[in-house]
């Protein structure tokens, strides 16, 4: 199994460009389900969770190639890639495909919206805490859905087409709004989603779903109306750029010190934690080409976060900003809202000698003068790239085990650092 090794001590200097979203890709990959015709996507990132998703979508019968199945020139740029739902051959999503990955369980709006029926397994994915598929299951039943758990499987059928409701998600959902845009699409008659998640991946589904033919307006806001057509046709889109991968190497940077610029950033994606970095003592300034992230040395004041919903402070990126937290000139207190297994990633802190303690779900950091490298386990996804960031200035040797979690959501992150003069490594086996 591959590690990653890390030498800390370099600042950062350079150019990072950031990927496509992840967040974005997944459910625009899912919305080719709802058309017999092409649906292509622009500036998709390289990730392993695509790979599976594209597994998951050829046993349904989507066919898919890469930049006409050429490689692309530069391996840290998007990628082209095309999706054809012509004929959808199986309703059924298994367990050994859906267990691997939790967005895949979002196949079953379209699935039900376009063939009326679905079989899709209870999902799997990062172990942080529950997160129930309940939203899911009662918003498709308000349009007109029958559903059924059979032996871990959600079994749906609507046999005579969905039909538009009201529905008001009593949490906040990105997973499940996006779901009902998909399937309300294609349902008869007004759909109107209350209290549905704001996320600028959302609205990115969104612009793909009306670029198809959908007729939505509010995406971005807290109430949306879907208006349900007969078809959707094919669409060339591009992915917005990751907030979080940009939020993580801003973090990286904070973190060490030096001078970078990441290509292709967008400020409005993730404005509040941007304000919270700038709080920290780190100088982040938009240009025509991104965001270039700066600290010239002076040390890293310390900054009480929440997570929350957007357009609040993310919870993919509690974890990197917990790691920064830990140089801090100074304590801060870390809450977590979403998640209620989301501080997994403190024991491994700890392990590198950050000061870390635990209430509940409040986390307070006691910043330290130095970090000390170790051997060190991944958790999940942000809790992995958490690790990395804590190893770039740790004295000695990191290294990080586990690491198929960050190739699950980062692009060639070692690439990408090392670009900018960072000493890490992966190593096989």
């Amino acid at each position: 199994m591959d590690k990653i090794k890390i030498v800390g001590g370099a600042r950062l200097n350079g150019v990072i460009p950031v990927s496509g979203a992840k967040n974005a890709a997944l459910p625009l990959m899912i919305a080719s389900l709802l058309s017999e015709e092409t649906l292509t996507l622009d500036n998709m990132p390289r990730l392993r969770d695509v790979q599976q998703l594209t597994h998951i979508l050829s046993n349904h019968g989507v066919d898919y190639s890469v930049n006409g199945k050429r490689p692309g020139q530069d391996a840290l740029t998007g990628q082209t890639v095309h999706l054809t739902a012509g004929s959808i051959v199986d309703t059924t999503a298994p367990y050994e495909l859906v267990s691997k990955m939790r967005a895949s369980f979002w196949v079953i709006g379209p699935l039900l919206a376009r063939m009326r029926q679905a079989r899709v397994s209870l999902p799997g994915g990062c172990a942080i805490g529950t997160r129930p598929v309940d939203f899911f299951i009662e918003a498709l039943k308000d349009l007109g859905a029958d559903i059924d758990i059979e032996s871990g499987y959600v079994v749906a059928a609507a046999r005579n087409g969905l039909v538009g409701g009201r529905i008001r998600f009593p949490k906040v959902s990105v997973g499940a709004t996006h779901v009902v845009l998909m399937a309300a699409s294609l349902a008869r008659g007004e759909t109107v989603i209350e209290n549905a998640a704001c996320e600028p991946e959302v609205v990115d589904v969104a612009n793909c779903l009306i670029g198809m033919g959908a007729k939505i307006e509010g995406a971005g806001t807290p109430t949306i109306h879907i208006q349900g057509v007969e078809g959707l046709h094919g669409h060339r889109h591009s992915v917005i750029p990751d907030r979080i991968e940009t939020g993580t190497y801003a973090m990286a940077v904070a973190m060490t010190g030096g001078d970078v610029m990441l290509e292709g950033a967008r400020a409005d994606l993730l404005e509040s934690a941007l304000d919270t970095l700038r709080q920290t003592g780190t100088e982040i300034t938009e240009t025509n080409s991104g965001l270039r992230v700066r600290r010239n040395g002076s040390g890293i004041s310390p900054v009480d976060i929440t997570t929350a919903p957007f357009p609040g402070f993310p919870t993919d990126l509690q974890a990197q900003f917990m790691a920064l937290m830990t140089k801090a000139e100074g304590a801060s207190r870390i809450t977590e809202t979403i998640f209620e297994n989301r501080f997994m990633h403190v024991q491994e802190l700890a392990r590198l000698g950050a000061k870390i303690s635990l209430d509940g779900q409040v986390a307070t950091v006691e910043g330290v003068k130095t970090l000390t490298g170790a051997p060190v386990m991944a958790t999940d996804l942000r809790a992995s790239v958490s690790l990395v960031i804590a190893g770039l200035v740790a004295d000695g040797e990191t290294t990080v085990n586990r690491v198929y979690h960050l190739d699950r959501g980062f692009e060639r992150l070692e690439e990408k650092l090392t670009r900018c003069g960072a000493s890490i490594e992966r190593v096989s086996g």
